[in-house]
């Protein structure tokens, strides 16, 4: 690279990536408007304007895909497939494996699970996601203790994997980054053990895809799974990409149309009802009308951030990680969770609890009060955040947590989580509020509806 393309790309990716929503105001319980900070990438990233740019575009075109022999259909249908390819070099896909098309990282794991071979084993931290803690229902499942370190996740999993029946397939599903304290887990040395010990991998890329380069070639994993809502993109789509084999033997995640490459009646006189061939590409588990909308606006986001630069895009987020974690280690009341430790690499998604407060109702406060938007309880990650929270003597706030049952401690925290959209600006505010509401508290009255935390507009 050039000095002029370097300097070139520092400048392009000094500042956020351009997002929809950047310039939305929200009303302020204590009066007035402010410009919203949407600090909850972790649930739903905002749109990248780039993908909605391109999906505008498109519009005009969309046709049926796969279906038709009019131009529009076939321009759809090329678009589809082509962005297929677009996904698969984001990937670094190997030249065998598969792209499949799902609705989410959720629907793409179930596919999974729906296609594991008989009496698959199936390993999982409790620190899971619930996506990829829960699909195994019908398989021997081992649910492994949170680790301490990363180098006790891959000695745990090695035991397990040891004391396994070695004759059987087994499939370990780790995360890439935590949902709840953005640490990132050590990928390839988990898929390294598993391949030792004839088990395959799946990754649950859903965090780690919009912070940091996934290759699955390089990570050396058989199988990753993510959402484009989290990747910049809406619309509801998600991908499962990786190795064909289990997913060409298996029964088509769907019965349906786009799935069959042949459906015939069986005569009378052997028994009626229908005989069908199922492809074994992709299509045999796309049955449907596909959502072409969602699977373009995957792939422009894929292009949109290789063309950023992840180097720059990494360097940038980790400056916003060190401003809000240096913001919080100066609030005493503030306690941030972490397996790892404060020097693990994380992306940016950090989750607390503060002495005194309901995170219920600290995470209203900082909506109503300051327009910024985070999450607060368990984040679909219930046993993770109960292990870090657990020895805690956390008690019912004012505001009662949605997640806890009657007679149960409050056992919820709070969550900002960033990345390509964010300005500096928001980050700041959000630790100038946290440490406003610690040293003054809310400066309005909050009450419990429908289990959350809200303004009380009643006075």
């Amino acid at each position: 690279m050039s000095v002029t393309t370097a300097a070139a790309d520092q400048t392009l990716c000094a500042t956020p990536l351009p997002v929809l929503g950047r310039d939305v105001t929200v009303p302020l319980v204590t009066g007035g408007e402010v410009t919203y900070a949407a600090l909850d990438y972790a649930a739903s990233a905002p749109a990248l304007q780039r993908v909605w740019d391109d999906v505008a575009a498109y519009a005009p075109y969309y046709g049926s895909v796969h279906r038709g022999a009019g131009y529009l259909s076939q321009l759809s249908t090329d678009l589809f497939e082509n962005s297929r390819v677009t996904v698969a070099e984001f990937l670094g896909c190997r030249e065998d494996d598969q792209v499949v098309f799902t609705r989410s990282t959720t629907d793409s794991l179930n596919l999974l699970a729906a296609a594991l071979p008989a009496d698959c084993q199936v390993f999982v931290f409790e620190t899971e996601h619930h996506a990829s803690l829960l699909p195994w229902r019908d398989a021997r499942v081992t649910y492994l203790n949170a680790p301490r370190t990363p180098e006790q996740a891959v000695a745990t999993l090695e035991r397990a994997l040891a004391d396994r029946d070695p004759y059987g397939p087994a499939l370990v599903c780790v995360t890439g980054a935590s949902n709840v304290t953005g640490e990132l887990w050590p990928v390839r040395e988990l898929a390294a053990a598993a391949h030792a010990h004839g088990a395959r991998i799946v990754l649950d890329a859903a965090q780690l895809a919009p912070h940091h380069p996934v290759s699955i070639s390089e990570l050396d994993v058989d199988w990753v799974a993510f959402s484009g809502h989290k990747l910049y993109a809406p619309f509801g789509s998600g991908v499962l990409a990786g190795r064909s084999d289990w997913l060409k033997e298996a029964e088509p995640y769907l019965a349906g149309g786009g799935a069959s490459r042949k459906v015939a009646r069986r005569p009378k006189e052997a028994g009626g009802g229908v005989d069908v061939e199922w492809h074994d590409t992709a299509a045999r588990h796309e049955a449907g009308s596909p959502n072409v909308i969602g699977v373009y606006s995957i792939a422009s986001a894929c292009k949109a951030l290789t063309e950023a630069g992840f180097d720059s895009l990494v360097a940038r987020e980790r400056e916003l990680i060190a401003k809000v974690r240096e913001g919080l280690a100066e609030v005493p009341a503030v306690k941030v969770l972490s397996l790892f430790g404060d020097d693990a690499p994380r992306v940016g998604v950090i989750s607390f609890v503060v002495e005194g407060w309901n995170s219920s109702h600290f995470a209203a406060a900082l909506s109503a009060e300051y327009g910024i938007g985070v999450r607060d309880g368990l984040f679909c990650a219930h046993p993770l955040v109960r292990t870090l929270l657990g020895s805690d003597p956390q008690t019912q706030g004012e505001c009662g947590a949605p997640e806890a049952a009657p007679g149960e401690k409050s056992l919820n925290a709070i969550r900002v989580s960033f990345g390509a959209g964010t300005p500096d600006e928001h980050v700041e505010r959000f630790v100038r509020a946290v440490k406003e509401l610690v040293a003054d508290g809310a400066r309005w009255n909050y009450r419990t509806e429908d289990g959350r935390c809200v303004p009380d507009t009643t006075a």
